[in-house]
């Protein structure tokens, strides 16, 4: 069960990366779920990690690797999260990390480890390392899709974007894959995204630009509230272009990339929404008239992760009083009622303290009747406004945590 568009767009190639993805067996057998993407030498790559205290090993060792040397290979693994291990977790990561480096001819640190999945139980490291030769022989620049289906979890659909723009009369193109359908609050969900271009980006520009647009949007989901222990965003430039180096951030050619980028980003994120475990709504909840950001934010979250809220929007049932109270719930100091409005797409339900006058209850149904619609929550309070993304809360997304292990 997924919303919207179940097809994967053509995910074009970008020069100076090259994928490939086969089956190691890690969870189950002849099933894609070890993905390799190699980076040319002389490419810009930056992250952005999981906030979790309990960071999976894989996290731990990106984090190191990323700091010490330039990346040439991110390693990525579906079935096993090597999570919640230890030391021995880190053995596991580092493992992997090794036998690559010693077949492709490269510095242990030079390879990322990701990887998702169930957490606790050992990653079976020796599996990844035998399919590793025949992984590496078979890089390509074209197998974005095939890699978007390998690191699927309980996601039920690849997701992926790409898009070419023009840049100061240059083609500029950005490809990316993301995966996440539960676990997902990210605090950079379980989710991954993985996205490249062939634009040359000072690393330092690169690292602010991904910051940037994962605030905008992996940081604005939630499904279920909880952040996982693997969550990870990678952004790789890797120059093969004839635009001049982006240097400035406040330079034309930055501002028109950092706008592509946030729209790759946030067409990744909305993906992860949509394919949320038993997923049947998507709903943006935009909070606005805030007196600040992380006030905004906190009112949206409250509303977006009440599971009050989130049943009557699987039932389309408009009882507008769950979303009222959990606005009035968020602790936002010397909150005046009074000054309140909230909305479903543009039918006002509640102004001035209590129900709108003009509010009919047929014209609330059949709002949340759709597949997708927007909850607006106006404070009166200020000027800051914020928007993010849940979905509603079924009776599949029960079964599929259930039986995650199973």
């Amino acid at each position: 069960m997924a919303i919207g568009p179940d097809h994967i767009p053509e995910m074009l190639p970008i020069a100076g990366i090259r994928l490939g993805s086969t089956g190691a067996g890690i969870k189950y057998e002849n099933h894609l779920d070890l993905t390799l993407i190699e980076i040319q030498p002389g490419a810009a790559c930056t992250g952005v990690f999981t906030r979790n205290a309990f960071c999976a090993a894989p996290v731990t060792v990106a984090r190191q690797h990323l700091q010490n040397s330039a990346p040439r290979y991110l390693l990525i693994n579906s079935g096993n999260a090597n999570a919640g291990l230890g030391q021995p977790g880190l053995d596991d990561a580092h493992k992997c990390c090794e036998a690559l480096a010693k077949h492709a001819d490269c510095g242990a640190d030079q390879v990322l480890p990701f990887s998702t999945g169930v957490i606790g139980e050992r990653l079976p490291a020796d599996k990844i390392a035998a399919a590793l030769p025949q992984l590496h022989s078979q890089l390509s620049n074209s197998s974005w899709a095939e890699a978007a289906r390998a690191i699927m979890t309980t996601d039920t659909r690849p997701k992926g974007f790409s898009e070419t723009v023009q840049i100061d009369g240059h083609p500029i193109t950005i490809t990316g894959i993301s995966k996440g359908a539960g676990m997902i609050k990210p605090d950079m969900a379980t989710m991954l995204a993985f996205i490249a271009t062939d634009a040359d980006i000072e690393p330092a520009v690169l690292n602010s630009m991904l910051l940037t647009a994962a605030n905008r949007s992996f940081n604005r989901i939630t499904i279920d509230g909880d952040t996982s222990t693997n969550d990870a965003c990678m952004l790789i430039a890797s120059g093969q272009t004839e635009l001049a180096t982006i240097s400035d951030s406040r330079s034309a050619s930055a501002v028109q990339f950092q706008q592509l980028l946030d729209r790759a980003c946030e067409s990744l994120a909305v993906a992860i929404v949509q394919d949320g475990e038993g997923a049947t709504k998507l709903v943006e909840v935009i909070v606005e008239q805030a007196k600040s950001s992380s006030e905004a934010l906190t009112v949206g979250y409250t509303v977006a992760e009440s599971p009050l809220v989130k049943t009557a929007i699987f039932a389309s049932d408009p009882n507008w009083g769950r979303i009222l109270a959990a606005v009035g719930r968020t602790g936002v100091s010397d909150l005046d009622v009074n000054g309140i409005s909230i909305y479903l797409d543009d039918v006002c339900i509640v102004e001035k303290g209590g129900r709108s006058e003009s509010y009919r209850e047929k014209q609330g149904a059949a709002v949340m009747q759709q597949e997708s619609f927007t909850i607006v929550i106006r404070l009166g309070r200020g000027k800051c406004a914020e928007k993010l993304w849940t979905t509603d809360l079924s009776y599949d997304y029960i079964r599929i945590n259930a039986e995650y292990r199973s």
